[in-house]
């Protein structure tokens, strides 16, 4: 699990640096002001969260068990839900897609919960 989670932060830091540049490049002039500003809420909370699913991979091998595994899922299902939903509202117009968003945002919350548990309460693997 340590790799997946490692390889799906790096894989989703480098989406969102490319979202992040392509909002500040190709979208600025395409898009108004508080769309844009919508779409790079959702690069700014992917980049953190790959972040997050890179501390998870080192979680995963640190502490072994569930709550790293649940984190990471979590970080990963938010980030598709919170970051997918406000770029496809930012690109299609679509303000009905940002009903989606609290449900990636309440997943976030849920990882760092989980992350927080497996640090907590995780066994530390025999050296």
């Amino acid at each position: 699990m340590d790799r997946l989670f490692f390889s799906l932060g790096a894989l989703s830091g480098a989406i969102g640096v490319a979202a992040g540049a392509f909002a500040a490049h190709a979208l600025k002039a395409r898009l108004a002001p508080d769309l844009l500003a919508v779409f790079d809420t959702g690069a700014r909370y992917q980049a953190l969260h790959a972040l997050a699913l890179l501390a998870v991979g080192w979680a995963c091998s640190r502490w072994p068990g569930r709550a790293a595994a649940v984190a990471g899922w979590c970080f990963v299902l938010g980030t598709l839900l919170f970051s997918g939903s406000l770029y496809a509202l930012a690109l299609s117009g679509m303000r009905s897609l940002g009903v989606i968003t609290p449900l990636g945002g309440v997943l976030f919350i849920a990882g760092w919960i989980a992350l927080a548990l497996a640090a907590w309460g995780g066994v530390r693997p025999e050296r």
